[in-house]
């Protein structure tokens, strides 16, 4: 059997192009981009994933591998997968930054340990609220419907010569603004509820001079602030369900998956 150099480039232009655009994705997503998933589990996974996504692929375009075309085109596929995983990240970082509030006012913004997913130093309170939401994350199929989105986005926008549109990416930066509105939203009880008991402190401090508030203020900060905590866990889930719900109809704009 002869195979010939131009079967041989549409075979693996086949194949290469989908990987870097899986690739690019599972490198950014959350759960799978985690400093503790080894490299070789994600590529190997991309790899199978692409073996089973390609059935679905529509023609490709013959592009010479070592052109520069080649190059313009894997550039493309890498930059849509990283965007569709960067804009899900956006929704863990909204909650580090929610725990990281609540942790300075309760005074626990000391107490840092490594952070698995991104492999920094982040709170305690913000890794408790990380390991909850991806928990959710997992239990709702959210990585579920991330692969749809990628498999639809094959058919929506094809491997082309033309990718994503300025566009796009103005549309990701303007939807950052959820890494402030969401960590607001989880720290703005925790917020309200200690400005009200430092402002007890300083009537306290006013009133006795003498008392060392230090004592008893800085237990009972920490106290209240777990109480505040367990109070408001019932609410991350509407909260973190509502920003990968916006973080989805966002990537099925930019891919135009309907």
């Amino acid at each position: 059997m002869v195979i010939s150099s131009s079967e041989l480039t549409a075979f693996v232009g086949t194949l290469l192009w989908p990987l870097f655009r899986v690739a690019g994705l599972l490198m950014t997503a959350p759960v799978f981009s985690a400093r503790t998933v080894p490299v070789k589990i994600r590529l190997g996974l991309s790899v199978a994933i692409t073996f089973m996504i390609l059935p679905i692929i529509p023609p490709v375009p013959s592009v010479e591998i070592f052109s520069p075309s080649s190059f313009l085109l894997l550039g493309q596929q890498l930059l849509i997968g990283v965007l569709m995983g960067f804009t899900l990240q956006l929704v863990l970082a909204a909650i580090i930054t929610g725990g990281q509030v609540v942790a300075m006012q309760m005074g626990l913004g000391f107490a840092a340990m490594v952070d698995p997913q991104n492999g920094t130093q982040t709170p305690v309170v913000s890794q408790f609220y990380v390991i909850m939401v991806v928990l959710i994350y997992l239990g709702l199929n959210g990585h579920l419907v991330l692969f749809e989105v990628l498999f639809d986005s094959f058919k929506s926008m094809p491997i082309s010569s033309t990718g994503l549109m300025p566009e796009d990416f103005m549309m990701v930066v303007k939807w950052a603004g959820i890494l402030f509105s969401g960590a607001v939203g989880i720290a703005i009880p925790a917020i309200a509820s200690l400005l009200i008991v430092n402002f007890a402190f300083g009537i306290m401090t006013r009133a006795a001079p003498q008392m060392n508030i230090f004592v008893i203020g800085f237990p009972l900060t920490m106290i209240l602030g777990f109480a505040v905590m367990f109070a408001t866990l019932p609410s991350i889930l509407p909260q973190s369900t509502n920003m990968f719900n916006q973080a989805y109809r966002i990537l099925k704009t930019i891919v135009g998956v309907s």
